[in-house]
């Protein structure tokens, strides 16, 4: 199984938390801030029930990024879309996680390229244009939905490949846009 970590359990990472779970996807779903996470759990609980929020679920809240990224497959941030904190959930990203994790950065403004750049997997980083502020239109999620990844021109195909699955597994259209 496919292990997801998404840092942060504000509106957008506790939707993709539901909507991967949904997908048969291990998540491990990680905030800083205790009140983001009991807001999450709460949410997850009413979306998919006690039985999904278990010892054995398919979402686990934890409180460190280690802890989320630690057997983590792609780690995806739910950051704000501002430079700063993005190159610094990155830069934490890149130095806890495995090597082999994918990082997926929900980006509309900025340039994945600057992003992966102060990372050491900078082929392994890829952006995806998702606006939290169309969380609502993003509920009724089809195939004619399209998720755009942003990628280099030196990312690894096997990166392209694990956040493509990923998006289309939860219901995404994919357009693959290079920088």
């Amino acid at each position: 199984m496919t292990t997801v970590a998404i840092i942060g359990a504000g509106p957008l990472g506790r939707w993709l938390a539901l909507v991967a779970a949904r997908a048969g996807y291990r998540v491990l779903l990680e905030d800083v801030m205790p009140a983001n996470l009991h807001h999450a759990e709460e949410y997850l609980r009413q979306e998919l029930g006690t039985q999904a929020l278990t010892s054995e679920s398919l979402v686990e809240f934890v409180s460190t990024i280690e802890d989320a990224v630690r057997e983590a497959d792609l780690a995806i941030d739910c950051v704000p879309d501002e430079l700063e904190s993005k190159l610094e959930i990155l830069w934490l990203l890149d130095r806890m996680a495995p090597p082999r994790t994918v990082l997926a950065t929900p980006t509309t403004q900025l340039s994945i390229a600057d992003l992966a750049a102060c990372t050491y997997r900078s082929e392994r980083c890829l952006g995806i244009e998702i606006d939290p502020r169309d969380l609502s239109r993003l509920s009724q999620l089809g195939s004619e939905t399209a998720l755009v990844l942003r990628t280099m021109h030196r990312t690894a195909p096997q990166a392209i490949d694990l956040v493509r699955t990923f998006a289309e597994r939860l219901g995404f259209g994919v357009v693959l846009k290079r920088e």
